[in-house]
């Protein structure tokens, strides 16, 4: 059975949870983004855990219809959200239920009832991480670079900030040395011994319109290498040559986002890929 597709290009998202809401956003817009032609407007309502809140958001889903998606873990509450929603006929979703159920079937116990928003060892490890990527951005912090899970190198505005910022929120300390010239290898890292490090790099034409479009954002019109074509072009091979002399896995981010940069770089912790260059 096939459903007529709705005429409005836009539809009301309302993310409901008693955490942060950080796994209820990521999983919707993972679901959203498979839908084409369509602009999913996202409202969310993290840390409702009473029922007062519950039921200003119920009043602002009435607003506005949609979907409703939640990780309401406190009976209570979950069945308030699911009962109001049924009152004013909207779908209303749990939208870790048939994961949890599988994992209850597979592993012969029962979920805990706690919300899952937590002060244990895993949430300061990620505030550890975020510290010291902010701390080691850009070649800073060079002397604690032994306290690196790993270190991130290559040219100037090939992601590796970025990168470093998401790999915390994993928990990962990562810090990222920029390769000023591209062709020498920094002395901070000749001296490093056993921290994993890997290399990211960047096709020159993308390198070029991301250096131009930073340049632009600060009202700098003054030309330089930084910008210049030909060598940026020899700027990018200076480093590959570095890269391969020193043996560093590769990562080109030209068309990754952070995101699957940052899963590349996991997957070579992990020794999925070893010494070898991962393709964009």
């Amino acid at each position: 059975m096939s459903l007529a597709p709705r005429l409005a290009t836009y539809f009301h998202v309302h993310l409901v949870s008693d955490s942060t809401g950080e796994t209820l956003n990521a999983l919707a817009r993972a679901a959203c983004a498979r839908f084409t032609n369509v602009l999913p407007i996202e409202h969310i309502y993290a840390l409702v855990r009473s029922p007062r809140q519950l039921e200003r958001a119920l009043e602002e889903i009435g607003n506005a219809p949609g979907v409703v998606l939640h990780t309401i873990v406190d009976p209570t509450l979950r069945g308030a959200l699911e009962g109001g929603c049924q009152d004013m006929d909207m779908p209303c979703m749990a939208a870790l239920d048939p994961l949890v159920s599988a994992l209850s079937r597979y592993l012969g116990a029962t979920g805990s009832a706690r919300a899952g928003a937590r002060l244990d060892a895993d949430y300061f490890d990620r505030i550890d991480a975020l510290n010291y990527a902010l701390s080691h951005d850009d070649g800073q912090g060079g002397q604690e670079l032994s306290r690196a899970d790993v270190v991130l190198v290559g040219v100037s505005r090939t992601s590796k900030t970025p990168t470093c910022i998401y790999l915390a929120h994993r928990g990962v300390r990562a810090a990222n040395v920029p390769l000023v010239p591209a062709g020498e290898i920094p002395p901070k890292l000749a001296a490093l011994k056993g921290i994993p490090i890997i290399a990211l790099t960047l096709a020159p034409d993308r390198l070029l319109e991301i250096r131009r479009n930073r340049l632009r954002s600060l009202n700098e019109r003054r030309e330089s290498n930084y910008v210049d074509a030909d060598a940026v072009r020899q700027e990018v091979v200076q480093a590959r040559r570095l890269f391969e002399r020193e043996g560093w896995p590769v990562i080109d981010v030209t068309r990754r986002s952070v995101e699957e940069t940052a899963a590349a770089v996991l997957n070579i912790l992990s020794g999925g890929r070893g010494q070898v260059e991962v393709l964009g």
